[in-house]
């Protein structure tokens, strides 16, 4: 039996980046993967800094052809020259691609599909954190438009090609970065763009995470039966460029007593890698996953530090296929 937190020891007793829990390459040598995708493709947004580059170099590590997003053409294109010189078989393609506009998205899509006849592995890493207020060119709330939005763009563009890809041996994954900020907020159908509520940049954030969640869970619902699963993670607290835009932010992951908390870029794409290619994975989803394991419900009264669980909105059925019907509705007429 697939053990359902191997890496629990590891994570009891924190002592900052580059401690004793797992990093990306140690899931991908431990699930016995190490060259062993071959053939396979895996798609990763926002592979060009921090944990998504981590994340690209693990499943590169596979032998996997990985194709990775981002908006630096420059940038994106030295990203995938250094992945691609680690002697593994598989390539490594950039394609230029803006969040913020659900027309670039599209042509990013369309671009990908030119290129490639199959899609193994979907991974939605890319994201904002805590941007002042603001609205992507088609008028969805930043955090909102640009987490949640524009991958569910992005994966309705290549559901096919994951759907076709799926076989008996190996069914195809999605994987969604949340994050335990989910727990802020709750999506706020009535007011999504803040436009008769003070703009909050932890409740954007956290109720596009919750979004994110709930992506993953109705892909899951709506798509298991057919090989396709999806799950949600939270990577945990990596000091990246992510956070420039929100000093408060920035300033309270340097504080001494986060330090045990945060992980390296490295040991934040573990959950991500293992959503990916974890046999723990292979024919189920829908789930919300933490610290290389499925996450537990969120105590009432709990004040430890930070808090992991899972928020009671992190599974709303009815939210859910709400929120997605909205979403591609929306997109339909984008079109």
């Amino acid at each position: 039996m697939v053990p359902t937190a191997p890496y629990a020891n590891d994570h009891r007793d924190t002592n900052g980046p580059g401690d004793a829990r797992p990093n990306a390459l140690k899931i991908i040598r431990d699930e016995g993967l190490d060259g062993g995708l071959q053939g396979k493709v895996c798609l990763i947004t926002g592979g060009t800094a921090g944990i998504g580059i981590e994340t690209a170099r693990a499943m590169h590590a596979t032998g996997a052809d990985v194709y990775i997003t981002g908006r630096d053409a420059k940038k994106g294109v030295a990203v995938a020259e250094s992945l691609a010189s680690d002697g593994k078989p598989g390539k490594v393609v950039f394609l230029q691609m803006s969040l913020d506009s659900v027309e670039e998205v599209s042509a990013a899509a369309a671009q990908f599909l030119s290129m490639s006849e199959n899609l193994n592995i979907l991974i939605c890493n890319a994201g904002i954190v805590l941007h002042p207020k603001g609205l992507t060119k088609d008028g969805f709330e930043k955090h909102f438009g640009v987490n949640y939005v524009a991958h569910v763009a992005l994966f309705q563009a290549l559901r096919e090609k994951l759907v076709k890809s799926a076989s008996p041996s190996m069914s195809s994954r999605v994987v969604v970065l949340a994050s335990l900020s989910h727990q802020a907020s709750s999506v706020n159908f009535e007011d999504i763009n803040f436009i008769t509520r003070d703009y909050n940049p932890m409740l954007a954030y956290g109720a596009s995470k919750t979004a994110c969640i709930w992506m993953a869970n109705e892909i899951e619902r709506r798509y298991g039966s057919e090989g396709l699963h999806a799950t949600s993670v939270h990577p945990g607290a990596i000091h990246t460029e992510a956070a420039r835009h929100n000093p408060a932010g920035d300033a309270v992951m340097l504080k001494p007593e986060m330090r045990k908390y945060r992980k390296s870029p490295e040991q934040g794409a573990a959950t991500t890698i293992w959503a990916a290619v974890g046999k723990q994975w292979e024919s189920k989803g829908g789930r919300y996953l933490a610290e290389v394991q499925e996450a537990e419900p969120l105590k009432e009264n709990d004040t430890s530090f930070p808090r992991l669980g899972y928020a009671a909105h992190a599974y709303d059925k009815e939210a859910e296929q709400r929120l997605w019907d909205m979403t591609v509705e929306r997109l339909r007429t984008k079109q």
